[in-house]
């Protein structure tokens, strides 16, 4: 049994309380603890001290959004620099559109987005987007840059955005399962052959290497929709990136759930 994260699957640097083979391996999703990324609390400490205050989710979500609309000046871009003569804009690409986008279609432009601010931020590189990644300079992760960039590209701070999206998240999820440290999620698959296998516990659970970022629902019987076979996973909140309650009214899936990848140990059934 492989319980460490391959050294393929992963950066040596990134923007994280811990490094990625730590926060990547089977021994955090046993053991979590609180991931934080460089410097987003303190720069935005006056939101998380007005949320402090507030006990309703929607009252919190309002607020957050404001916040999200002021901070990074969505309802008007030409204050952050925008210029409307500029070839090829994309002001009005924000956090919601590319959450959207990837619910949609996780292995679209904005996947490759979302895939790489998690290999930016947590140092988890993509494994899987349309086809397997494992030959780094290959046409699939070619591709993967490509749809990265492009969806980047003249874009205001999105993943600055990101990163108050997950700390915000992280908020929500000690405000409303204050005593977990896992939750836990399934998710639907057609086939194994397409996941990376490690070994197996004793019990005979799987270890798998998830990709980088990954849907999964707390309905079980919505996964099945979705797949003959059933990936049951305890997964720590602090890899939990955002959920479909995350903010009412503006993000609506199948009871979706986005998890940052790394090993994990999982139960499969039909």
């Amino acid at each position: 049994m492989q319980a460490s994260l391959p050294r393929a699957a992963r950066l040596p640097i990134n923007r994280c309380n811990l490094p990625a083979d730590i926060l990547g391996s089977l021994t955090f999703q046993r053991h979590p603890t609180a991931l934080k990324l460089d410097g987003v609390e303190e720069l935005h400490r006056a939101l998380f001290a007005r949320l402090a205050g507030l006990d309703d989710a929607v009252e919190r979500g309002r607020v957050f959004t404001a916040h999200m609309d002021a901070a990074f000046s969505l309802e008007h871009p030409e204050a952050a620099g925008y210029n409307p003569a500029w070839p090829h804009g994309r002001h009005k690409a924000n956090y919601l559109k590319v959450l959207r986008g990837w619910m949609f279609d996780a292995d679209g432009r904005e996947g490759a987005v979302l895939k790489g601010w998690v290999e930016s931020r947590f140092g988890l590189l993509p494994r899987h987007h349309g086809r397997p990644i494992r030959d780094f300079s290959g046409a699939t992760y070619r591709h993967y840059l490509e749809q990265r960039s492009g969806g980047l590209y003249n874009t205001n701070s999105l993943e600055a955005q990101f990163d108050l999206v997950y700390a915000y998240c992280q908020h929500e999820l000690r405000r409303r399962w204050p005593d977990a440290s896992h939750l836990t999620l399934y998710r639907g698959v057609n086939h194994m052959g397409g996941y990376e296998e490690l070994g197996e516990t004793a019990s005979r659970r799987r270890i798998v290497l998830l990709n980088s970022l990954n849907s999964f629902t707390r309905e079980r019987e919505r996964a099945c929709e979705f797949g003959d076979s059933i990936l049951e996973v305890s997964v720590p909140l602090a890899k939990v990136f955002f959920f479909h309650g995350l903010l009412p009214g503006k993000l609506k899936g199948e009871e979706e759930f986005g998890v940052i990848g790394g090993v994990y140990e999982v139960a499969v059934s039909i």
